[in-house]
Formats: C-alpha cells, structure tokens, sequence
C-alpha cells in the first residue's frame, strides 16, 4: 500500500477508493466514501511515511531477532553478550521519531 492509501486510511479507516497513477488528484471516492480533501491526504504523508519507515527497521530488527533464537531456548546457554544483543535490537526502535533516524540505524554487532 502506498502512502496515499496510507494516508487516506489513517483519516478514515473505511474509506472506499481507488487511486490512478499513484496521484492524489486522481483520487475516485467509491460506494459512498465521504471525499477526503487533497491538502488533508497530503497532511498524513509525514506520518505515514514515518510508520513506514519504522515497519522496515521492525522487520530487519526480527530478522535479527530469529537469527539468534535458538540461544533462548532451555538447553541452551545464552552468553550474557548474546543477552545484551538481543537486548539492544528490541530496544532499536526507542527514539525513533523521524524516518531520517530510521534510515540511519545504528545496528548491534551480534557477538
């Protein structure tokens, strides 16, 4: 989903639409969607290219995650490196509020 059906869905969750060639002037308002003004769409854009970029860093941050699963389980001892690796990817998302933090993550060296 791109970020002007993001955006759209964020002001109205049950928006029915459709939209041509990616542009926010060729929005077709469908089985009675109330239509949603182009500067309130573009209004959205901060926020949802801000979750956007954050669900990539989510999705590199479990990729990580499950590499290093096997170190939880019970009869495996985990070294306290391994811990705070784990720990620190969890954590790599705290602070994130801008898409440029997001685009320069500074990523743990697993152990």
């Amino acid at each position: 989903m791109g970020k002007i059906e993001s955006s759209i869905l964020k002001i109205n969750a049950d928006a029915q639409f459709s939209v041509e060639d990616n542009d926010v002037t060729k929005i077709t308002w469908l089985d009675g969607t109330t239509p949603i003004s182009q500067s309130d769409i573009e209004a959205q854009y901060p926020a949802v290219e801000l979750e956007l970029a954050l669900e990539e860093v989510r999705r590199e941050r479990n990729f990580l995650i499950s590499q290093t699963d096997f170190y939880a389980l019970s009869d495996v001892t985990m070294s306290s490196d391994m811990q705070t690796y784990r720990q620190n990817l969890r954590d790599i998302t705290n602070g994130l509020d801008t898409v440029e933090k997001c685009n320069n993550v500074t990523w743990p060296t697993k152990p």
